[in-house]
């Protein structure tokens, strides 16, 4: 009797645990079914290697959206700033050396750009140089003849004026220069090579560059730009991702003469306060103290760096704030400093006053009879 019942309670412990164990088994598949079907995808691909190619189709098709928009960004720039840009042919005269005879000659050709309704394009001094006559042609392959109004030759830039009608006149919207970061895209329009209405595109590569004008005289804070720029895009605009203006296409660097990854542009930043003298005056007004200088090569024999006054201009600020000329028994007032920027040479206080315009207090700091003392003055136009 002892025997069977311990049969029986073995025999229900087993079915107990096998019970158990069914239930057990259930309750996993259940969860693993769950989890399938948590994952996205479709219901006749269910698995992880499923799962996987279809995630990478979805980026990949968020990679080609993205670079369609990129694209689609790139065209609306172009549609939209293109007809703010112009072709210049220009013609030279030339007398033939037996016959003394004048004749018109091609010249050369750039680009430029619109910049009010009025008229005025704004190219690059280099440009129009030594032309008799310049022809504007605008987006719609339109012609006007242009008059010269004003040149900056140690800004490398020119204004000239066409007789067109305002509807066809889109002036460029200008941007600024001066918070311009390396590795920022960049596009230019031009004609290259004659070629007109051409867009390359690329990214700032350096800031701060300097460049000779034609001049001779440096210009400053010029941007470099690996944006395609060939012969013929002189002139041309420069533009931020905005379409913006942020540089006039100036110059290249490279030995044959052709694109070498290597341009230069004019910074907005100079253009803004160029082009608007050249407009009204057909100059640059700058400001000024009112003092001619020693020449540097001078200075710098004395052992000396600075800008030193030979002359005063009378009635200047400078003659008003007291400025010492160079005479035969004393050296005049040795300029060392504008406004806390130092001054090592004439070239670095024509450049630094640049920055300032007529009615601006400025503060020199000069050397004396061997000590150093400050001058305060009020700038105004230069006669």
């Amino acid at each position: 009797m002892k025997t069977k019942n311990l049969f029986l309670l073995l025999l229900a412990i087993l079915l107990a645990f096998a019970l158990y164990m069914v239930y057990d088994l259930n309750s996993k598949v259940t969860q693993l079914e769950n989890d399938l079907s948590a994952i996205p995808v479709k219901s006749d691909n269910i698995g992880q290697g499923s799962y996987i190619v279809e995630e990478g189709k979805k980026e990949a098709k968020d990679s080609y959206n993205a670079g369609a928009n990129n694209e689609q960004l790139t065209i609306d720039l172009f549609e939209r700033t293109a007809p703010s840009v112009i072709y210049i042919n220009t013609t030279a005269l030339q007398r033939d050396f037996w016959t003394r005879n004048v004749t018109e000659i091609p010249g050369g050709t750039g680009s430029g750009f619109i910049w009010d309704r009025e008229g005025h394009i704004v190219t690059n001094y280099h440009v129009i140089k030594g032309a008799s006559k310049a022809q504007v042609i605008l987006a719609d392959n339109t012609s006007y003849s242009a008059s010269l109004v004003g040149v900056a030759p140690e800004k490398d830039l020119a204004v000239l004026k066409i007789d067109a009608p305002k509807e066809l006149l889109i002036p460029i919207s200008p941007g600024k220069s001066y918070n311009l970061k390396v590795g920022q895209a960049v596009y230019a329009i031009g004609n290259p090579f004659g070629l007109d209405q051409t867009l390359t595109t690329g990214v700032i590569s350096a800031l701060g560059r300097e460049i000779e004008s034609q001049a001779q005289i440096p210009i400053r804070d010029v941007i470099q730009t690996d944006a395609a720029i060939n012969p013929g895009n002189s002139g041309g605009p420069l533009l931020d991702s905005s379409g913006n203006l942020i540089g006039v296409n100036t110059a290249i660097y490279s030995p044959s003469g052709a694109y070498a990854g290597i341009g230069f542009s004019i910074p907005v930043d100079v253009v803004n306060w160029v082009i608007p003298d050249l407009v009204k005056y057909g100059e640059v007004k700058r400001p000024r103290i009112g003092i001619e200088m020693v020449s540097t090569q001078y200075v710098q024999r004395l052992g000396l760096k600075g800008a030193m006054v030979l002359n005063v201009v009378p009635g200047s600020p400078a003659e008003q704030a007291g400025m010492l000329p160079t005479k035969q028994d004393q050296r005049g007032d040795l300029i060392v400093g504008l406004n806390g920027e130092k001054i090592n040479e004439n070239l670095d206080l024509v450049l630094g006053l640049e920055k300032y315009k007529a009615g601006d207090q400025i503060t020199l700091q000069i050397v004396r009879g061997g000590k150093e003392k400050e001058v305060t003055l009020v700038l105004d136009v230069q006669k």
